[in-house]
């Protein structure tokens, strides 16, 4: 790969007793649990030794703790686009219990009452790329797994809606490039979680 050419490592925060519960968590401040700052620590474990020009992390704890955890915090900076999707009256609510007053109720293509549409997290995902692609060489963004696949379909010039494709674990490290040149955005890693099987 040309080192001039932009590579973002993304991670997505740790566990939280919303995450095992499958609650939609958005913009609530939700801890992560001694398995997530575990999970974080891992994180860091693994980019040991990497370079990075920048560092950004959601304003939300969970990613910041994340972040912080995983060795990055005193060099991060919070940039406001990597919150979560706002979830407005799904908060809180598993998927199953909105597809049961909403059938075939998807976040990627419905997005949600009270909260961001498709089209909004869409204008957000391309912000946040045209800044990396700005920055330039290796930025690990911090974030959440939603935003997450939304900034990866954004990426490669996909619809938002091609986001409910790409499942992403708590404290995954994912990396997006390109292969040979900027007109050829690739996935070159994906969901690489390191979990210990249970």
């Amino acid at each position: 790969m040309t080192p001039t050419l932009p590579e973002v490592y993304l991670v997505r925060h740790g566990e939280t007793e919303w995450t095992i519960t499958g609650k939609l968590t958005g913009r609530v401040e939700v801890p992560l649990t001694p398995r997530g700052e575990g999970e974080a620590v891992r994180v860091g474990e693994e980019l040991r030794g990497v370079e990075f020009t920048r560092v950004f992390t959601s304003p939300l704890l969970r990613a910041r703790r994340t972040c912080e955890k995983a060795g990055f915090g005193d060099r991060s900076e919070v940039d406001p686009d990597l919150a979560e999707w706002d979830y407005g009256v799904y908060q809180g609510k598993r998927t199953e219990e909105v597809r049961r007053e909403r059938p075939g109720w998807s976040l990627f293509v419905d997005g949600c009452p009270g909260g961001e549409s498709p089209e909004v997290v869409e204008a957000r995902a391309d912000r946040v790329a045209a800044r990396v692609r700005e920055v330039g060489g290796r930025v690990l963004l911090f974030g959440h797994g939603h935003f997450l696949r939304a900034l990866a379909a954004r990426w490669l010039g996909l619809p938002v809606s091609t986001g409910k494709h790409f499942y992403l674990s708590t404290a995954a490290l994912s990396v997006l490039g390109y292969e040979h040149t900027i007109e050829s955005p690739v996935l070159r890693l994906w969901n690489r979680d390191g979990h210990p099987a249970t």
